[in-house]
């Protein structure tokens, strides 16, 4: 068995050359010809694994280590015997954590409470249920917006539309696909209370970014349209302004990595199915405050300072993100 690896997923050199062949290679060197007689693929969102790519290679199983899966054509590869596995909800606590860090900026900059807002919550997966958790302990009024949620289970999941009209802020945590592709549009923005900030650690896509650019509502970005080559314009004017790093923590790549790991163990029947990185201790969960929060957010997620710097300096979005140094999650 061949097994071809982005270099730049960590904490995975050494665990499964025991059992097969591994080559590892950067993802712009992820080719057909260099992947063509591998039968697994592990690669991260900045591989576009489809027709192109696989059609003519052994690969029969890919594990991408993300939570998103819109870099993958699952149509195609299903039709040509192809698994695909993703690490769902890997690196939740690393963006509620970013999350945490733009409300605690929101909130303190503005003189306020929690209480004094009303938080909508666009998509209440992983990262979506972790957020609204904290925020009602915190004391933020919150709505939710789920529309596959609301099919599935009921309950009391409201109108895109709805939140439009009565949310102070608005993060998105939905994936993109062909229902979220421009979720919030320019025709949406329109009807958007006039001080509503908007916060998209989701897709870039989820949001029209120049839509947004053009409106005067407050906005704080850590992933964009057109990704690595993002439109300046929108990042010189967002309040802060990260390179899609909002779930680079330490805990959600082990996660990220270790599910790949087990995945493809489960695939093709190898002893690592509980593999864990050793180096990695896994995050304790706590019920923290909010005002405990705020005190101890910023030794961990310095985004202001994460700001500036991409600000100064757009043409590293890349580099930067694949040299980051991985924060520790705290709560």
């Amino acid at each position: 068995m061949k097994v071809a690896i982005d270099s730049d997923i960590p904490y995975i050199r050494g665990i499964i050359e025991p059992y097969a062949e591994v080559v590892y290679m950067r993802d712009d060197d992820i080719t057909t010809e260099r992947i063509a007689d591998c039968d697994a693929l592990l690669v991260r969102t900045r591989t576009r694994c489809n027709e192109a790519l696989l059609r003519g290679t052994k690969i029969r199983f890919i594990a991408t280590a993300t939570i998103g899966l819109d870099h993958i054509d699952q149509e195609w590869c299903r039709a040509n015997g192809i698994t695909v596995c993703n690490a769902r909800g890997c690196n939740a606590r690393g963006v509620l954590q970013w999350v945490s860090a733009v409300l605690k900026h929101i909130v303190i900059g503005d003189g306020k409470r929690p209480e004094d807002y009303t938080l909508g919550i666009v998509g209440v997966g992983s990262v979506g249920s972790l957020v609204e958790e904290y925020a009602r302990r915190w004391g933020f009024r919150v709505l939710l917006c789920d529309p596959p949620r609301k099919e599935r289970e009921g309950g009391d999941f409201r109108e895109l539309d709805e939140l439009i009209e009565k949310c102070d802020i608005l993060t998105f945590h939905t994936p993109l696909d062909a229902t979220t592709r421009h979720l919030l549009n320019g025709e949406r923005i329109t009807h958007i209370k006039p001080n509503t900030i908007i916060i998209n650690a989701s897709r870039g896509g989820v949001v029209d970014n120049r839509a947004v650019f053009n409106s005067s509502h407050r906005y704080f970005f850590d992933v964009w349209e057109t990704e690595p080559n993002i439109d300046r314009d929108v990042l010189a004017r967002a309040e802060l302004a990260t390179n899609h790093i909002a779930g680079y923590s330490k805990q959600g790549k082990a996660n990220a990595t270790a599910m790949s790991v087990n995945s493809l163990s489960h695939y093709f029947d190898l002893p690592l199915k509980d593999w864990y990185p050793a180096e990695v201790t896994p995050t304790t969960p706590l019920a923290i405050g909010w005002e405990e929060m705020c005190a101890r957010i910023d030794r961990y997620c310095a985004i202001s300072e994460e700001s500036l710097r991409l600000k100064a300096n757009p043409e590293i979005f890349e580099t930067w993100r694949n040299s980051y140094s991985f924060r520790e999650e705290f709560f």
